[in-house]
């Protein structure tokens, strides 16, 4: 998929990795819209956008991925201002053990939700032009993070829900391909206050650092690279893509034959 022209959403796009993947699409001649309940941040990133790469590249819409309306209406100004949609990069999330209901509800069902109103808009079936849908998952997807059970649920649950809707959409003809990236630590303001946030496992800290220590931290434009690389290739759909300082690997699962 060349993106020149290609019109992106990416949820959780003001800071962090969110920020470096809209401003890789961009770089690669995409427009984007970025969906963010941090309305300052996101303004000032939309402003910096287009100082980088020109008027009208770039769009930011206030939404809580929590809220359905909110989405739906996001979606729908995305598609009035450019035209349609063709990459949707479900990226919002949390880690928060203390708040272990709104991490479900932020890093599943908020990621289950875009991808349902996304496919109302993509799938060629209903008149969408088809594309991607990149859902952010995380090396605690494939496995364990002790001190973070719940963050480590939700993002196994992220690719087990990619992997099952890449097959969904290829049996229903949706036109539509579902992958995951999988990011080891990334220098972010999520991983930074890691340890305030491990509630009732905070004993767990130092195993925590050592485990970090062992993988080592990255940089954001090394996932936005693994973004570009689910895009590009248009063989890749239910693949999950672990990226970390030494490399990009995908995933490997049982056989369902």
């Amino acid at each position: 998929m060349a993106l020149s022209g290609k019109v992106a959403l990416v949820t959780g796009a003001a800071m962090g990795i969110g920020r470096a993947l809209t401003e890789e699409l961009l770089k690669n001649g995409a427009k984007a819209a970025l969906l963010d309940i941090n309305m300052a941040a996101g303004k000032t990133l939309v402003e910096a956008l287009e100082k980088k790469f020109g008027k009208e590249k770039a769009l930011f819409v206030e939404c809580n991925v929590e809220r359905e309306e909110q989405l739906k209406a996001a979606f729908q100004k995305t598609v009035e201002t450019f035209g349609g949609i063709d990459i949707v990069c479900n990226n919002a999330g949390i880690l928060n053990e203390t708040e272990w209901e709104k991490t479900v509800s932020i890093n599943l069902l908020g990621m289950i939700r875009v991808s349902y109103v996304a496919l109302d808009h993509m799938n060629k079936l209903s008149g969408g032009r088809g594309g991607v849908i990149v859902n952010t998952a995380s090396l605690a997807g494939l496995g364990p993070l002790p001190s973070c059970p719940v963050y480590t649920a939700t993002k196994h649950g992220v690719i087990g829900f990619t992997r099952a809707m890449a097959l969904a959409s290829l049996g229903s003809d949706y036109g539509v391909r579902f992958n995951a990236l999988c990011p080891g630590f990334v220098e972010t303001a999520l991983f930074t206050n890691i340890p305030e946030r491990l509630g009732n496992f905070s004993h767990l800290k130092d195993l925590t650092q050592s485990i970090v220590d062992n993988f080592g931290i990255m940089n954001v434009s090394q996932v936005a690279e693994g973004l570009m690389e689910l895009l590009l290739d248009e063989t890749k759909t239910g693949q999950a893509l672990t990226i970390l300082p030494i490399g990009r690997k995908y995933a490997e699962f049982p056989s369902q034959a």
